[in-house]
């Protein structure tokens, strides 16, 4: 038990070096290549004045400062909570193949996008913040009509499969708006935040996402023994004393504010929710106690190296990490599970 608690504790200890790592290069990469060591040596004047001896321009710092770090941070919250959700929403389906998305809040959020961005409604409002606060609230659209709707019947997949069938409808109404109301222009841009991406990315827009994958974060790790319990079945876990229905319903409200959250600051950003909860848990088992933590120092890693890429591939324009993460991520999906039915079959 000692030896097993010590090699997860340096698990979790090497994911957070590995993801100090990434991010360093992260804010290095770009058309201003900055030294990483310089990048760190800015960082650390900024958190403690007088640490460091300047030897930098005041352009590099503010690359570091305003544009790139609080970007690299953005992806490393994003990232953790699509694997935080994803992995709650796999636990508590029981289903593998469940992903973050599946009350449609991805899809409500992209349609509140459109009617902003096409249409103008409440254009500028909020400044830089008008188009995250309508992709949440668009987000929550879909989640509260499932809760609604699939809440009275006693089945829990109900609520499931009315927030597949509304995240259908929502996509239906993006596609009509782009295809009937919409212009070049406004396409374009739809078509990019759909995609994903964190050229968007301030230190403003970055308090929300954090405080949410804080508070529900914490919150989703006290409840990690009920996640366990109920891998035992409805039955079981009932005859435990567990109301299976309200905590499967609550679970699936964190797990929709947490992606609601996520795609409100990055668009739609697939494959980190579905695949990185099974890479977790290959490495540290199936426990919610220690799968949570990996997965979300994993998702955070994983996003911010794709987004790293997606800046890198393509020098006249930058590709949406959407696609980055579909790509490296669709055939590693495939790869797991043929392993998986393999030893299955075996």
């Amino acid at each position: 038990m000692t030896r097993s608690r010590f090699s997860y504790t340096a698990l979790l200890a090497a994911l957070c070096v590995a993801l100090a790592v990434v991010m360093g290069l992260a804010v290095s990469f770009g058309s201003v290549r900055i030294p990483v060591g310089d990048v760190w040596a800015i960082v650390g004047a900024r958190l403690a004045p007088g640490t460091f001896e300047t030897w930098w321009t005041a352009a590099r710092e503010s690359i570091v400062i305003d544009s790139r770090l609080p970007r690299a941070l953005t992806a490393a919250v994003v990232g953790a909570s699509l694997a935080m959700a994803g992995a709650v929403a796999q636990a508590v389906t029981r289903n593998p193949l469940a992903d973050p998305y599946l009350l449609g809040v991805s899809s409500g959020a992209g349609f509140m996008v459109v009617l902003v961005t096409v249409l103008g409604i409440g254009t500028g409002m909020l400044g830089v913040f008008t188009i995250p606060v309508a992709a949440f609230i668009g987000a929550m659209i879909p989640l509260f009509l499932a809760l609604l709707i699939g809440g009275r019947y006693p089945q829990p997949t109900a609520i499931v499969l009315v927030g597949v069938a509304l995240g259908q409808i929502f996509s239906a109404l993006i596609t009509f708006c782009l295809l009937v109301i919409a212009d070049e222009r406004h396409i374009t841009g739809v078509m990019h935040w759909l995609a994903g991406g964190f050229g968007d990315a301030r230190w403003s827009t970055l308090i929300f996402p954090t405080i949410t994958l804080v508070v529900v974060g914490t919150a989703l790790l006290f409840s990690s023994r009920w996640m366990d319990v109920l891998q035992t079945g409805d039955d079981g876990a009932a005859a435990l004393g567990m109301n299976v229905r309200r905590f499967r319903v609550l679970s699936l409200l964190a797990v929709s504010v947490l992606a609601g959250a996520a795609v409100s600051v990055a668009g739609g950003i697939g494959f980190i929710g579905l695949l990185i909860p099974h890479l977790a848990g290959f490495i540290v088992g199936t426990r919610a106690i220690r799968l949570l933590p990996a997965a979300a120092l994993l998702g955070a890693v994983a996003m911010v190296a794709a987004d790293t890429a997606a800046r890198s591939v393509a020098q006249s324009t930058e590709v949406p990490v959407g696609v980055i993460t579909a790509l490296v991520g669709a055939p590693i999906f495939v790869w797991m599970l043929y392993r998986q039915y393999r030893r299955l079959e075996q």
